[in-house]
């Protein structure tokens, strides 16, 4: 078992909460409140903007030219390609995907988040501390996806089917190369740094199940008191 299939095994219980999340259930099921998927799109919005930024910052620390070019295709697929999936939520929804997320918002599990990838890029010259904290975001789209797809509850008559059947498939190629990219750049790495390369995975991993439930619940910012 190589070290990238250390921290998907590792993440397994946290993906096993995920799935049995309010949100998956009924994005599951076809029946699930608009104003949950609101929350989503426009927090997922403010989310990839920033996913694409750190790819960009990630380009000088890449080891080759082949791992530039894989940075440089998903930011555009990220700009382009993901919006698909979107677009299948604002069907459903009934309104105009671009005018969803006109609103902006940024929650407080949306900002740990992107802060958490942040901190990773910044304060690491090695990558894979920053990619550590990205990899988990397309494992666990795919890993939902493809435990959806064999689910009998998943309501294959909904517009909403087609969002597991995205991500049953797209995320693949992704998956691999990042596990790879992981693999090689912390073959000289002590366990204490592979220990905190762990650390970042299976935060993140948490990340994503607070990302969700964040949808769910609408979650805002409580700042107390009175304001003017």
């Amino acid at each position: 078992m190589n070290f990238a299939e250390t921290l998907e095994r590792d993440a397994q219980p946290i993906i096993d909460e995920i799935y049995q999340d309010h949100f998956i259930q009924e994005l599951l099921k076809g029946d699930i409140k608009k104003e949950a998927l609101r929350q989503y799109l426009r927090a997922d919005a403010s989310y990839l903007r920033e996913f694409a930024n750190i790819y960009a910052l990630l380009i000088p620390k890449m080891p080759d030219l082949e791992s530039v070019r894989f940075l440089v295709d998903q930011i555009q697929f990220i700009v382009n390609g993901e919006v698909e999936a979107h677009e299948y939520m604002a069907d459903y929804i009934g309104e105009n995907y671009n005018e969803i997320v006109q609103k902006k918002v940024w929650p407080p599990s949306g900002d740990h988040y992107i802060k958490h990838m942040y901190y990773n890029v910044y304060t690491h010259e090695n990558a894979t501390y920053a990619i550590a904290a990205m990899a988990p975001c397309p494992y666990v789209y795919a890993m939902i996806a493809k435990r959806a797809m064999k689910d009998p509850n998943l309501n294959k008559s909904s517009i909403l089917a087609k969002w597991f059947e995205f991500y049953n498939t797209e995320m693949d190629p992704l998956i691999e190369v990042l596990d790879d990219l992981m693999n090689q750049l912390t073959a000289n790495m002590s366990e204490t740094e592979k220990n905190e390369v762990r650390e970042n995975y299976l935060q993140s991993t948490v990340h994503e199940l607070n990302f969700f439930n964040m949808a769910y619940t609408s979650e805002k910012w409580q700042f107390g008191g009175e304001r003017v």
